[in-house]
C-alpha cells in the first residue's frame, strides 16, 4: 500500500510513541502500528482526533498528492 498518511515521521518529530497515542485517543497499539506502517489507514474522524492531540492541522498527517 502507498503511504498515504505521515503519522509515524510526525510521532517521531514530537518524540511520542504509538503506544503514548493510542492510550491518548482509545485504540489498541496494534491499531496504531497499522496506521503507522501505512498498511491500514484511519478514517477522517480519527485523522481529525489524532491532529487535536497533536496539535498539529489534520494536513498535516496526510501525505501531499502534488509534486513540486
Amino acid at each position: 500500500m502507498a503511504n498515504l498518511n505521515r503519522l509515524k515521521v510526525v510521532l517521531v518529530e514530537q518524540q511520542k510513541t504509538g503506544k503514548w497515542l493510542a492510550e491518548q485517543i482509545g485504540k489498541s497499539n496494534c491499531t496504531v502500528s497499522k496506521w503507522c506502517s501505512n498498511s491500514v489507514q484511519p478514517d477522517l474522524k480519527t485523522l481529525n482526533d489524532i491532529a487535536k492531540v497533536l496539535n498539529i492541522d489534520v494536513k498535516d498527517l496526510i501525505v501531499s498528492s502534488v509534486k513540486p
